[in-house]
């Protein structure tokens, strides 16, 4: 019910927009589709798509942003090593491509900093120190890049959570930043731009059970 709300909500915003109603439309289906996708064959077919508008859509940030999304989904749902390791290096590629159209933007800053969260999972104990450090950096420079940016808190309090943990102390700096991350969730207006990401909201809430 949650995804079709969001979906709705994103065909409401794109009619405001007027313009381009073509690219938004596809966009919006595409979204859609990743959001709600189960499988990495699903999460594939969403990616084939946003890169194939990508590639048509020269100056567009937005179709970068979802296939990096999807390549990451990929990668924490693929078991092989190796695998999983090609899904991060397409969505490192991804950000970079999306960054050189839209330097600015935080959102595209966090998803770098996801990828090298989950580099650390292929493997924690020879990859831990550069890639929670590279993690936490960058989940830092997203921050403060847009302090309202609930996503990048939401990932720099599960980044924080997992080192907490590794080193056996207390979770209080994870549980503020989700607290943080938790209250712009809740108070978020509907963004000016119908593909911005509304994804997060979920994964912060498993950081805030462990608060309790």
């Amino acid at each position: 019910m949650k995804t079709i709300n969001i979906f709705l909500l994103m065909i409401i915003s794109i009619t405001s927009w007027g313009n381009d109603e073509k690219y938004f439309a596809q966009m919006s289906k595409q979204v859609h589709a990743v959001y709600t996708a189960k499988t990495i064959d699903e999460y594939q077919v969403a990616v084939n798509a946003f890169d194939r508008i990508a590639s048509a859509e020269k100056s567009r940030w937005e179709p970068y942003y979802y296939s990096v999304f999807g390549n990451i989904m990929m990668a924490i749902n693929e078991k092989d090593v190796t695998k999983k390791d090609s899904y991060l290096d397409l969505a490192l590629a991804g950000v970079e491509k999306g960054k050189a159209l839209a330097p600015d933007e935080s959102e595209l800053v966090a998803l770098e900093g996801f990828v090298y969260m989950i580099r650390v999972t292929v493997d924690p104990a020879t990859r831990g120190q550069k890639y929670s450090g590279l993690a936490m950096q960058t989940f830092g420079k997203a921050v403060s890049m847009n302090k309202y940016n609930p996503r990048a808190l939401a990932l720099l309090a599960q980044m924080q959570l997992g080192t907490a943990r590794f080193f056996n102390q207390s979770p209080t700096e994870a549980c503020e930043t989700a607290r943080k991350a938790a209250t712009i969730f809740e108070s978020a207006v509907e963004p000016q731009n119908p593909l911005a990401p509304r994804w997060g909201k979920e994964m912060n809430l498993e950081v805030m059970q462990q608060c309790k």
